[in-house]
């Protein structure tokens, strides 16, 4: 689903692309997606990117590809300078035969509205991006961001992922991938939704003092995943993870 690849990484997101993300019952699917260093770090200087590889912004780009909506926290929406998604027209056409939606439409979870509607994600072109808030979010906050992006409220204090994920599965489609950053994970992961977990390790040690790709889940028993498979290119390891059921 990526021109212009070497061999190893060609296959690599060949079989990211043939993997199987869907329930039986038609729930959404949530995908996560990271990377880290050895030593945890997420980041580099702010930014995943400094991590990253040629095979690692492949597999970004065919999960990318393959999603319905991609769920990331405000915050790294600035970190990162999120824009609205594009796809080759080869990738398009592949998903409107699959029946998606030309290009993924990007959620942002906030509960406080701050976002910087000027920004690219807000004023590009392409699909207008959704905006994930709670009931009690600032009612001219919430006004002023309607102007720029689709609102979707879900709880009220704190925004209910899972009635937000199925409100999003419902109106733009069931393959939810998540970007972060690992407070949103966290969230994810206390509230038991994440069925795949796709962890890249890039061979460097960080240090300092650095995230997790999960910070401040609070669980009330571990949350288990099963190693679908591990493969190693360009030097990151890829590792694929899968929710067991006990």
């Amino acid at each position: 689903m990526v021109a212009g690849l070497d061999d190893d990484v060609a296959a690599l997101v060949a079989r990211y692309a043939d993997d199987v993300r869907s329930h039986a019952d038609g729930s959404p699917w949530v995908v996560l997606n990271m990377i880290s260093s050895l030593d945890g770090a997420i980041a580099v200087e702010g930014r995943s990117g400094g991590l990253g590889a040629p095979a690692d912004r492949a597999v970004f780009t065919t999960l990318r590809a393959l999603a319905d909506v991609i769920l990331v926290a405000a915050g790294t929406v600035r970190a990162e300078g999120y824009r609205q998604p594009t796809v080759p027209a080869d990738v398009a056409r592949h998903r409107a035969l699959r029946g998606q939606q030309q290009v993924p439409t990007i959620a942002v979870v906030t509960r406080s509205l701050r976002l910087d509607l000027d920004g690219p994600l807000f004023t590009g072109p392409g699909p207008r991006p959704v905006v994930v808030t709670t009931t009690d979010a600032p009612a001219a906050g919430r006004q002023h961001v309607g102007t720029r992006a689709q609102l979707v409220e879900a709880g009220t204090g704190d925004v209910d992922l899972a009635a937000a994920i199925a409100l999003l599965a419902r109106s733009h489609g069931p393959v939810v991938l998540v970007e972060g950053g690992p407070s949103l994970n966290a969230q994810l992961v206390d509230a038991d939704l994440l069925d795949e977990l796709c962890l890249t390790t890039a061979p460097v040690i960080v240090g300092g003092d650095h995230g997790a790709i999960v910070a401040g889940a609070r669980l009330d028993r571990p949350r288990r995943y099963a190693i679908d498979r591990v493969t190693s290119v360009g030097g990151l390891v890829f590792a694929r993870y899968l929710r067991r059921s006990t």
